[in-house]
């Protein structure tokens, strides 16, 4: 598994099967063009910094992308709700792990910044 390979396992590919195969109201295609985008940025941080192992800047690539889910989900109706909070978090974890970050096993790396 690298971090290229991530791009193809988003949470936001399970979002959007649940909108289209089961009417899920949470998602609209604009929410998740915008979670596409936030999560596009987050993983192309963390392939500029996986050889540095800069583990300062990619904490910082962690902390911004769960900013700008806060102010997405504020935004935008309140669309991120337990099983997305699950999903998105341990995507965030996993592309951060993949990228060199030195996590302990029960550390959740979003719970600082987090409020979805």
């Amino acid at each position: 598994m690298t971090l290229q390979n991530l791009f193809h396992e988003k949470p936001t590919k399970l979002w959007n099967e649940r909108m289209v195969k089961h009417g899920d109201e949470l998602f609209t295609e604009e929410r998740l063009l915008m979670s596409d985008q936030a999560l596009d940025t987050y993983l192309h941080q963390l392939i500029a910094l996986q050889e540095t192992k800069d583990s300062k800047r990619m904490m910082k690539a962690v902390e911004e992308v769960v900013l700008r889910f806060n102010e997405m989900n504020e935004a935008n109706g309140y669309f991120i709700e337990t099983m997305e909070r699950e999903e998105l978090a341990d995507f965030i974890d996993k592309a951060a792990r993949l990228a060199g970050l030195d996590i302990q096993e029960d550390e959740d790396i979003t719970e600082e910044w987090r409020e979805w």
